[in-house]
């Protein structure tokens, strides 16, 4: 089995990006099926974390299929709805969570069309841009949040997310550097999933101790 390391953060985006949507497709045919199956994988991804990709990766064995998972699910983030957002979409209604919602979902879509833009050099400075913005705007609506979190030790895990977020910013910055150097896209690809696990853990972080 494999495990979450430094090199697979995808591992942890399966579920959400790429089967929690087919779930609710069928949920559309026949709801409890849907709900079975979902509340089955929920539970031993949580059990055992990367079980979902080591589904999906098998089956593409099986099928002797190649694709890079890394491109892949960071082009289908693009692809996940504001209501599938499951335990990374805050559900209460003061302006401050739902302005969080979107600011999540905004910095994830504009990451999620790197695929599909990097090799065009000057759309993907642009969207380098955009992406600079949209992780000023999500920490500001973090902090716009951390008012409403009860207790010093809540707003203390809340801070350490928000640490852990600058630091995978940072790291995205360089490897940005990196690429214009040296050409190596799949580190960019890497590199921004690992903005979208952090993403996804602010937000269960807030969902956790104020939901």
């Amino acid at each position: 089995m494999m495990k979450m390391s430094d090199e697979t953060p995808v591992s942890s985006l399966v579920l959400p990006v790429l089967i929690r949507p087919i779930l609710s497709q069928l949920e559309k045919r026949n709801v409890s099926a849907s709900q079975t199956l979902r509340s089955a994988l929920f539970k031993t991804e949580n059990t055992h974390p990367g079980f979902a990709y080591n589904l999906v990766a098998g089956i593409m064995k099986q099928g002797d299929i190649s694709i890079n998972m890394n491109e892949s699910v960071l082009r289908l983030q693009g692809t996940v709805s504001d209501l599938e957002g499951g335990e990374h979409r805050l559900n209460r209604s003061e302006d401050a969570f739902q302005e969080l919602n979107k600011k999540s979902m905004a910095l994830k879509r504009i990451l999620s069309r790197i695929p599909d833009e990097i090799n065009d050099r000057k759309t993907f400075l642009e969207t380098i841009k955009e992406i600079a913005s949209a992780i000023k705007k999500l920490l500001d609506a973090v902090n716009e949040v951390s008012a409403y979190i009860p207790g010093p030790s809540n707003k203390q895990a809340l801070e350490q997310r928000k640490r852990e977020f600058v630091k995978y910013s940072k790291r995205f910055s360089n490897t940005l550097k990196d690429y214009f150097k040296e050409g190596h896209a799949n580190a960019v690809f890497i590199s921004a999933l690992y903005l979208i696990h952090q993403t996804n853990q602010i937000m269960i972080t807030v969902k956790s101790k104020c939901e």
